[in-house]
């Protein structure tokens, strides 16, 4: 059975002399749902799906199904690849993966929804950056992720990943402490500084409304995803170095989980509050909304049409 304290387990890892992404890997043999090279396999199926997504809104703009957003992914490579970003590599990087993965999310295109899809460009983006920047083999970026999935098991059976139920801190929260978790594994850490740097990850957006305008999974989510990567980095590199969270890792989900219940119900996805009703979020929810009424318009006369 999984280790659902973050205490215990580490405690457990280390007399074990175990790494969490092996832990992970054990817990899902043990359920039976596959062999170790099974599920590598399959992680490394996932991973070419996240490979994909982080790729194609950089080399060309990808438009949302709304028409709301779109083209920022590219506009952003261009820019950091011209040397002008004020981060550095691995950080512009991420920001970049992140931008396409949710771009390519909000044109309902093939991305992983790791942990959701409104926060799917953060664990990607995370771990895809720092292999490409420091040249990791492609089984240390499945290593990561299994680390990953450790932390996110943990979050979602002590708290919640639903933006509707926690907040936008419960999605790209929780992806971004998934995200440093990965990059503590993959660059060689503890899971002790794993959970460290996920505690850390979540600490920083608790509080965190989900309040998308015209209740897409767009504006402010796609740069909520940037943002959650460059989180998750910061936090790995600070626990990678020594810096240790204050507020152990199951009390910083467990207060994640205590404010997302205290949230109004008008900022946990229900598009009622925050910026979603905003001046400019009220003309942006009546623009897609009437786009979506000439669509609608469009097609039932092509259907008419095809009938006569």
């Amino acid at each position: 059975m999984f280790i659902m304290e973050a205490e215990k387990l580490t405690a457990y890892l280390r007399q074990e002399n175990m790494r969490l992404c092996d832990y992970a890997l054990a817990q899902e043999i043990e359920a039976g749902t596959g062999t170790r090279q099974e599920l590598r396999e399959r992680m490394a199926q996932t991973l070419a799906v996240m490979e994909r997504s982080v790729q194609k809104a950089r080399r060309e703009p990808v438009q949302s199904v709304s028409g709301l957003t779109g083209g920022n992914a590219c506009l952003y490579e261009k820019y950091r690849s011209s040397g002008n970003s004020i981060l550095g590599d691995t950080v512009s990087l991420a920001a970049a993966m992140a931008l396409s993965c949710s771009e390519l999310n909000a044109s309902m295109q093939c991305i992983v929804a790791c942990p959701t899809a409104g926060s799917c460009g953060i664990v990607p983006a995370v771990v895809l950056s720092c292999a490409q920047t420091r040249g990791m083999e492609r089984e240390q970026v499945i290593d990561g992720l299994f680390a990953a999935s450790a932390v996110g098991i943990i979050i979602g059976g002590r708290a919640t990943l639903a933006g509707a139920e926690g907040g936008c801190q419960a999605e790209c929260g929780s992806a971004a402490a998934m995200g440093a978790a990965a990059a503590v594994q993959m660059l060689g850490g503890t899971p002790e500084m794993a959970f460290h740097a996920a505690a850390m990850a979540l600490k920083n957006v608790l509080g965190l409304t989900c309040d998308p305008v015209a209740g897409l999974v767009e504006i402010p989510c796609i740069k909520r995803n940037a943002s959650g990567a460059v989180n998750a980095l910061l936090s790995a590199d600070l626990a990678l170095a020594g810096v240790q969270s204050y507020i152990p890792f199951d009390e910083v989900v467990d207060a994640m989980y205590a404010i997302g219940k205290a949230m109004p119900s008008s900022v946990r996805e229900t598009a009622r509050g925050g910026l979603a009703v905003t001046p400019s979020g009220e003309r942006m929810r009546k623009e897609a909304e009437e786009a979506q009424k000439k669509k609608e318009g469009a097609g039932s006369e092509r259907n008419a049409s095809e009938r006569r």
